[in-house]
């Protein structure tokens, strides 16, 4: 089942956001000094209004009753938004019935079916639709090089329990090709059965649906789907975040259901199964970072169908109840209990973590068009981990190592950034 949105249907929200300025901060339970207080990169980087989740659904209003174009600054305004789901984590603490993240993400797609995207934004959904991927510069004949002499199964020919997807990231960047083969190599270890698609592989599109490139993301979702299917693939595995997210959600959003897990999660459980154990200690502080998309972002996607109404013609509801996505039932654990399994390894948390975690700045596209803002949404999240006092910054996302890596904190000094494999490796 597709559910269709358009930028119309969300009237009621635009009318309903009771301007409480929530989706500006972590939920006020949860927060522990001012300093890391906020939530919302974008309105904690412009500091106007408008920027924030509240200021979008008054922009939304105004574009749909003609008040304002998608001229000037409003494309910047839709476009400066990580997608990384922060604001609609704190609405649904203080409200139920609002959905800022969605609606900003329809503002992207308006602007797009106007041709309001920035260039560098067209030019990548352009090159998904060439190369199959949005990497500028990546050649679709050069992704599998990431599985040379691996000797995995090619599931277009032959049969495995999981199907390794390793994503763009993974699949063309030299610096990261390396952890998509450590990763398959530790899954082998384990005794995971594991194949990829080979020539077959492609991206997942899930960037180009953050970026408001809702066709482009459809068509790609397509042809994923059909290779996996006609593979007679069962689960996917993916050590990707945003691979994760896409096809756990964006992909079961328009009907297009697969079953997916986290490598980092089929680690935990066969480590916790007694399928294999870490061997050498690791010692070393560090502070690990929820991915936007595999935390807060992770939650399956609950099908709903049914109506708004009113009790009492005065408090909204649904019926029956509709799913609310908080970001509570992310994937937060399964990388803590690999952590805490190596020997030496010292966790150390920072200030928000697991469903209000910082963003490190390179979803939605602006890591790809604003550098500047991007960089400091970085360094923001830099400077928290760096008063932990960790010798190092854990995660489990491409996008968030390369855009955190070379970050300067608010003193000018960078921190090491590990992809969680890089540590399982050294221990096992």
């Amino acid at each position: 089942m597709s559910y269709e949105v358009t930028l119309e249907d969300f009237r009621p929200m635009q009318e309903r956001c009771s301007n409480c300025l929530g989706c500006k901060f972590v939920p006020f339970e949860k927060i522990k000094s001012n300093r890391f207080g906020r939530n919302c990169p974008s309105v904690w980087y412009y500091n106007f209004n408008t920027y924030s989740a509240r200021g979008r659904f008054q922009l939304g209003q105004v574009l749909l009753d003609d008040l304002v174009a998608f001229e000037g600054e409003t494309p910047d305004i839709v476009f400066n938004c990580q997608s990384c789901g922060a604001c609609d984590v704190s609405c649904k603490v203080t409200r139920f019935n609002l959905e800022p993240l969605a609606h900003n993400i329809a503002l992207k797609e308006r602007a797009v079916a106007l041709g309001k995207a920035p260039e560098r934004l067209r030019a990548a959904a352009d090159h998904l639709a060439v190369e199959k991927t949005m990497l500028p510069g990546a050649k679709q004949s050069e992704r599998a090089k990431w599985a040379e002499g691996l000797g995995l199964k090619d599931l277009t020919k032959e049969s495995a329990e999981y199907a390794f997807f390793p994503g763009c990231a993974y699949a063309y960047d030299p610096g990261l090709r390396d952890k998509a083969r450590a990763w398959a190599t530790a899954l082998r270890k384990a005794g995971v059965d594991i194949g990829y698609m080979g020539a077959a592989d492609l991206c997942c599109g899930g960037r180009a649906k953050q970026m408001g490139f809702k066709d482009a993301f459809e068509k790609e979702a397509a042809l994923n789907y059909k290779a996996l299917s006609g593979a007679g693939v069962k689960t996917v595995v993916t050590p990707c975040s945003d691979c994760y997210h896409a096809l756990k959600r964006q992909y079961a959003f328009i009907g297009l259901n697969i079953k997916v897990i986290h490598a980092a999660e089929l680690l935990a459980e066969r480590l916790e199964r007694g399928g294999f154990a870490f061997e050498k200690r690791v010692d070393m502080t560090v502070t690990y970072h929820d991915p936007c998309h595999l935390g807060r972002l992770g939650e399956a996607f609950v099908p709903w169908d049914g109506k708004e109404k009113k009790v009492l013609n005065q408090i909204h509801t649904w019926e029956p109840a509709r799913p609310r996505y908080a970001g509570t039932h992310g994937v937060y654990d399964a990388p803590r209990r690999i952590l805490a399994a190596i020997s030496g390894l010292c966790l150390v948390e920072m200030e928000r973590i697991r469903e209000n975690s910082w963003c490190c700045g390179a979803g939605g596209g602006c890591g790809l068009f604003n550098a500047e803002f991007s960089g400091a949404v970085a360094s923001e999240r830099v400077t928290e981990a760096q008063s932990t006092g960790a010798d190092a910054i854990v995660t489990l996302c491409p996008w968030c190592e390369t855009n955190l890596r070379g970050a300067e904190a608010d003193n000018g000094v960078s921190m090491k950034v590990v992809d969680l494999i890089d540590l399982v490796a050294r221990a096992m």
